[in-house]
């Protein structure tokens, strides 16, 4: 059973989300303001956590930042706005998925057997992968560039883990929009421009001076050891 933290300010929102869940088989436990929530998620360990952004005491990407200080439970928010800079501002803060208001809990419960897939099948083996001073182990989740851990999101993790099980190939944006994101048709090359920049950020370099992720102009994009 799938523990669900829904943080959720509205009450009739979340008496009916929290029965809908449970009535998908979830365990479901609550929080109406952010600090509660952030109390919740450290110490009752959810398996996932749903995020509403319109919380009275803090905005919910800045909780979200503060998730993310504290743990790599997979996140998904939900907001009324889904233009591409609201979605990049999410990613950018750590959500794994997000949904656009009004939602039924048949689409939440969906989103969240597809993030849990992502988080529990990345890659292609269980198995670690070197790629040069790069380490990556799905058993821990955990990646070490040099001997030093990176910090990762979960879908940080599983698309430098993605990559890195197919060193030396080139894989396509669409490839990962299937494998790692599990959306197979159709959905935001951006999306993927932009872990690719958080990614070569971590691992200390830039698109202008690649070492471990080398683009492949027109085609994707390619992990290998720095020369």
């Amino acid at each position: 059973m799938v523990h669900v933290l829904l943080i959720e300010d509205d009450a009739t929102i979340r008496a009916t989300l929290t029965r809908g869940l449970r009535d998908h088989g979830h365990a479901v436990s609550s929080a109406h303001i952010a600090m509660d929530g952030l109390r919740a998620a450290v110490s009752d360990r959810p398996d996932l956590i749903v995020l509403d952004l319109g919380l009275p005491d803090l905005d919910g990407a800045d909780l979200l930042r503060m998730l993310r200080a504290v743990s790599r439970v997979p996140v998904i928010v939900a907001t009324a706005r889904d233009g591409d800079s609201e979605m990049i501002r999410l990613l950018d803060a750590g959500a794994d998925d997000y949904v656009v208001k009004p939602y039924s809990a048949a689409q939440l419960d969906a989103r969240i057997r597809a993030v849990l897939r992502r988080a529990g099948t990345a890659g292609s083996a269980d198995t670690s992968v070197t790629v040069g001073g790069l380490r990556v182990d799905p058993r821990t989740r955990e990646a070490t560039l040099d001997g030093t851990t990176l910090e990762l999101t979960p879908r940080e993790f599983e698309l430098l883990h993605y990559l890195a099980a197919r060193a030396g190939e080139v894989v396509t944006k669409r490839e990962l929009l299937t494998e790692v994101w599990q959306v197979p048709y159709g959905g935001a090359d951006k999306t993927v421009d932009v872990h690719l920049s958080w990614l070569r950020r971590k691992l200390g370099e830039s698109a202008q001076e690649p070492r471990y992720l080398q683009t492949v102009r027109g085609v994707g994009v390619r992990l290998c050891a720095p020369s």
